[in-house]
């Protein structure tokens, strides 16, 4: 029951509400524009450059900036290498490999970088979303949405120092050089992401599924926890929220909203996403999955059904196994603890004994 009761406990508050908003206008607002426009075609570029928001939640503003400007730097480079992929017109397999690279390098960048949140989840999802959509606008037009919409996110991060209150020190921040071990471990994260990658991607794609990076995005959910158990509850979240997440997908979708209604609910889910991910990640994947779904809905309407059922199978596949890695790696690493304990004490060898 204790573990019970901790699996699905919620974290306290910390100023979410404000990322919320930000995070939320800077979705929202470039959506507006590009629809007032008649450019909803750009939309893909818009949302995904918008990711640049989430990153840097409360650190000072100076501090911020920099974080975010080295997330927005991967972001654009990973929404560029979509866009070029796409016109190569690769076929499912092509899309596993190139995310299978961006997983891995995408990881190994934002460890070097410092990005939180850690790993290649988004720039995963961004790449292969923006691939797998053939028939792109002029690359110069997505690129330009993605580029003002990074904008706008910086300067949404920078907001808060117009209120003296709210205001913080404009200090460089002081950033230790990584140790051999702590490079070490970046370069071991990145390779346990892009093998998650392949194996989710190359299951969902023999299976015949739709969207087969939904499950390259799953596996590398549970990749993410200080301990054995926070990643193996993120990989449960994952299931249990999407599920929960779908049934609330079809409830947004099959009406079938204007495209206006449909940004305004993309801004709400954005809020909402945010004020829930650090504290109850069930919870907050209950938002995120049609939040995912309505804005891949927006610029490239499908059939809502085959959205739904695609994303709940590719989600336990995934979530499987990245599961499945974690326990590997787990069992790797006790076993050289038990045979490092061994060769310093020969005395508890069970030959000597």
């Amino acid at each position: 029951m204790d573990q019970l009761r901790e699996m699905f406990r919620i974290g306290p508050a910390h100023k979410d509400h404000e990322v919320a908003i930000r995070c939320a206008v800077g979705v929202g607002l470039p959506l507006a524009v590009l629809l007032v426009f008649g450019r909803i075609d750009l939309a893909i570029f818009a949302t995904f450059g918008a990711f640049t928001g989430i990153y840097g939640r409360n650190e000072p503003h100076r501090q911020r900036l920099g974080h975010q400007l080295r997330a927005g730097a991967l972001m654009f480079g990973v929404i560029t290498a979509g866009a070029l992929t796409s016109r190569l017109e690769p076929d499912a397999w092509g899309i596993v490999w190139g995310t299978t690279a961006v997983a891995g390098l995408g990881t190994l960048v934002a460890g070097f970088w410092r990005l939180r949140p850690t790993g290649s989840l988004f720039h995963i999802f961004g790449y292969a979303a923006i691939a797998s959509v053939p028939n792109h606008p002029p690359l110069w037009q997505g690129l330009l949405a993605a580029a003002a919409t990074i904008s706008l996110s910086l300067l949404l991060g920078l907001s808060g120092r117009l209120w003296a209150k709210h205001r913080t020190p404009w200090k460089k921040p002081v950033r230790p050089r990584f140790s051999a071990t702590q490079r070490r471990a970046v370069c071991i994260d990145a390779l346990q992401y892009a093998v998650v990658a392949v194996v989710a991607g190359s299951i969902a794609t023999l299976m015949g599924i739709g969207h087969n990076y939904w499950a390259m995005v799953a596996a590398t959910v549970p990749l993410v926890g200080a301990t054995v158990r926070n990643r193996m509850y993120r990989g449960i979240h994952r299931v249990l929220g999407t599920f929960g997440g779908l049934l609330l997908t079809a409830l947004i979708l099959l009406p079938g909203l204007q495209p206006w209604q449909m940004v305004v609910v993309i801004a709400l889910l954005q809020f909402g996403a945010e004020m829930l991910v650090v504290r109850q990640y069930a919870l907050a994947q209950v938002v995120v999955t049609p939040l995912a779904l309505v804005s891949t809905e927006l610029a490239h309407p499908s059939n809502p059904l085959d959205l739904v059922q695609d994303r709940a199978i590719e989600t336990v596949i995934g979530a499987a196994v990245g599961m499945t890695m974690v326990l590997l790696v787990h069992l790797h690493a006790s076993r050289m603890r038990t045979s490092r304990s061994r060769t310093k004490d020969p005395g508890s060898s069970p030959v000597r004994q």
